[in-house]
């Protein structure tokens, strides 16, 4: 197979206007803790996330943001026009923010668009400097924002074989490290190719926490990626949401699982705000359901309320 190198690395979906007032944006406390969200772009008009987006953020490699170029913070950053956000998976981002708003309704929040689109609406080519540049962005203004985890269910599998498989990334690698040292951990999708011994990257890199997906009965959905040494943590995958224009939508994957990780760690922490990084690790850990499937066993699935009575 021939060589991943890091320039080679693109970050694909993983799955498959009214915004927020200017005035209320500045005037964010930190008071709630936030969630920052790497993904498509975002409907802010649908009524579950009204008042939940504190802040949005544009960082493309080749643009358009709104404002034409390839950076952009403040309200609107984060959207597209209404007759594109809708069509080639751009509307990835707002299901996700639903899924995060839904699950933890005591935190905000941040939204980063890190995908571009080209004028006729297609996905453009991301590569791992976006994410780098996204990381940075979060370390940067972890403080202002009170951000309190991130996620990003986005990734690839084209990788390499199964031993040793994660393509070494090491300035993504670092980036993850010096969140994690500030308490602040990165939870990325395991990828939804039925890959009972690979997950994706980046969700492959040993310090983010990597999270696969469970059906409604608890058992490891079938099209969940896997890696015994490597994915750290299952949640639920499969619900209905809302996406672009307020309709509802059928999910099903390790994206929305991965939203619900991320804030039940957030949950965890506003209750149990003493916990250091590996002892609220090691609680979920600790207090975590067995889930499996017929080809594996031995998958940790996420119990909020048993981690908050351990």
């Amino acid at each position: 197979m021939k060589k991943i190198t890091v320039s080679s690395i693109l970050i694909i979906l993983s799955l498959l206007s009214t915004h927020t007032a200017a005035a209320n944006l500045q005037n964010k406390t930190a008071a709630r803790p936030a969630i920052a969200i790497l993904d498509t772009a975002i409907d802010t008009s649908i009524p579950d996330l009204k008042g939940r987006i504190v802040h949005e953020v544009c960082l493309l490699e080749r643009g358009p943001c709104p404002n034409g170029g390839t950076v952009m913070e403040g309200p609107g950053a984060a959207s597209m026009p209404a007759n594109l956000i809708a069509k080639n998976g751009f509307d990835h981002g707002t299901q996700m923010a639903f899924v995060a708003a839904r699950n933890n309704p005591n935190m905000d929040i941040v939204f980063v668009r890190i995908i571009g689109n080209n004028p006729g609406g297609g996905r453009q080519v991301t590569t791992e400097n976006t994410l780098i540049v996204a990381l940075q962005w979060v370390i940067e203004n972890k403080n202002k924002w009170n951000i309190q985890a991130v996620s990003m269910s986005q990734g690839h599998h084209n990788l390499r074989s199964v031993v040793d498989y994660c393509p070494k990334t090491p300035l993504t690698e670092a980036k993850i490290k010096t969140l994690v040292s500030m308490g602040v951990p990165v939870f990325l999708s395991a990828g939804n190719n039925a890959d009972p011994f690979k997950i994706d990257w980046p969700a492959c890199i040993p310090d983010s926490i990597s999270v696969g997906a469970t059906m409604p009965s608890k058992s490891i959905a079938f099209y969940s990626n896997h890696d015994s040494n490597l994915l750290d943590f299952y949640a639920l995958g499969t619900m209905q949401g809302i996406t672009v224009g307020n309709r509802r939508v059928n999910m099903a994957g390790t994206s929305a699982a991965t939203q619900i990780a991320a804030s039940n760690w957030i949950a965890l922490r506003s209750i149990k705000p003493n916990l250091t990084y590996s002892e609220v690790y090691d609680l979920f850990a600790r207090t975590a359901d067995n889930t499996f499937n017929s080809r594996i066993k031995g998958g940790r699935l996420m119990n909020l309320q048993k981690a908050i009575n351990g």
